[in-house]
């Protein structure tokens, strides 16, 4: 099986050669994705499956029963994506739809004859490296995307979303006929690496997941006075970036606060800065500073939240500028389903592989599969948590370990 899985990651990458130091860069709706989505077609193809590709993009490779009258019965999924954000790793997304396929062959090899269909889907775009828009294919799917909202945002060279989709010769207005009603899938799982260390910390092989962390984002705006660096008087100065430098250390600090007094984790980062006019000799008078908050406790997210402004309200007094706070997002987390968690828990551990239950503080397409089915999402480790970085590495060990686990649980989820 470790030969199977390094020949067929090495395909789904394009490449013959995991060690690329510039990374991979498949961006949704782009010729390189379509690439890749073209091997797993054709790897599904070559172990027996039926596939076809839906209105959003997405390919879905199905094992039919020999049950008469099974087409249309409802398919224990399983399922990730091909696409990466820019220098990207070879594993984010990859390993997932690799570690399905893999795991049907198991079962194929092993005599299983399944009760239920089951399916390997292959998403397209859940990056949001593009378009600034993540899982769009599984949006899709799942009725969640609003294709009106996103027709026009474009990406860093003018190009839309509505113009990408269709110059991968895909209908736009026809998209959201992607969505499957609930009666498609009797549930979906998704195997991802961690992107984190908290699994091998913990001393564990993988992780069983309970929810996925959504985010609150803040854009916030400072604004002081410019003035000439050599002629204006310290004692004198609204200088922007100086007004916000301590919120920055606080952002970290209390976030970490929180975090030790509280039973699940929050963290918060400022992320992205902004200064104008952004010269030598000027005071910095417009300060954008971008702060990105994370926890599957939306409590506890807006309690981090509430602490951000009340510090504005402190520093814009201090300093003489004025902070104003705007709340660009602002999603509720996302609970999978404990049945589905336990059920992959257990498959690990009756294999004798130790778990480790915890929540995911990235997205994923599983959230969006969540919304409509009972969803659940496995993690293996990858070395040192490193992801989106062309470092980035699962080992085959992990990646066969993953397939068993996944081939377990949809012997018992196809059985019945």
């Amino acid at each position: 099986m470790k030969d199977w899985l390094e020949k067929h990651l090495k395909e789904l990458n394009v490449t013959t050669s995991m060690e690329r130091p510039e990374g991979f860069c498949r961006l949704g709706y782009s010729e390189e994705e379509w690439q890749a989505i073209e091997v797993f077609v054709s790897i599904a193809e070559e172990i027996g499956l039926k596939v076809r590709r839906d209105e959003a993009g997405n390919a879905i490779a199905r094992w039919e029963t020999e049950e008469k009258g099974t087409e249309d019965s409802p398919a224990a999924a399983v399922g990730s994506h091909v696409d990466t954000v820019k220098g990207g790793g070879g594993y984010d997304g990859v390993a997932g739809v690799l570690c399905g396929l893999a795991a049907i062959k198991k079962l194929k090899e092993e005599g299983f004859v399944p009760v239920s269909p089951i399916e390997v889907i292959c998403f397209a775009s859940e990056e949001s490296s593009r378009f600034g828009v993540s899982t769009i294919g599984s949006k899709a799917m799942s009725g969640l995307l609003n294709k009106d909202d996103l027709a026009d945002v474009p990406d860093e060279d003018g190009i839309t979303i509505r113009q990408a989709v269709e110059g991968m010769r895909i209908s736009w207005d026809a998209i959201d006929q992607a969505e499957r009603p609930e009666t498609a899938l009797k549930s979906f799982i998704e195997l991802h690496i961690e992107q984190g260390t908290r699994v091998e910390d913990a001393g564990a092989e993988f992780g069983a997941v309970t929810a996925v962390a959504c985010p609150i984002r803040l854009k916030i705006m400072i604004k002081g006075q410019m003035g000439h660096t050599g002629t204006t008087p310290m004692g004198n100065r609204k200088d922007a970036l100086v007004a916000v430098s301590p919120l920055i250390t606080f952002i970290s600090e209390t976030a970490a606060s929180l975090t030790s007094s509280s039973e699940v984790p929050i963290v918060a980062t400022a992320s992205t800065i902004e200064l104008k006019p952004n010269v030598m000799t000027v005071i910095p008078g417009i300060v954008e500073l971008g702060v990105d908050i994370r926890s599957v406790d939306d409590d506890l997210k807006r309690e981090m939240e509430r602490l951000i402004r009340q510090k504005c309200s402190q520093l814009s007094s201090e300093f003489g500028v004025t902070m104003e706070v705007n709340t660009l997002v602002d999603n509720p987390s996302i609970q999978l389903d404990d049945g589905v968690r336990k059920k992959l828990q257990h498959a690990g551990e009756t294999l004798g592989y130790k778990a480790f239950v915890l929540e995911s503080g990235a997205g994923h397409d599983v959230m969006n599969m969540a919304a409509k089915w009972p969803s659940g999402l496995l993690f293996i480790p990858c070395k040192n948590g490193l992801s989106h970085h062309p470092e980035e590495f699962a080992s085959l060990e992990d990646l066969e370990m993953g397939t068993e686990i996944i081939a377990h649980y949809l012997k018992s989820e196809a059985s019945i």
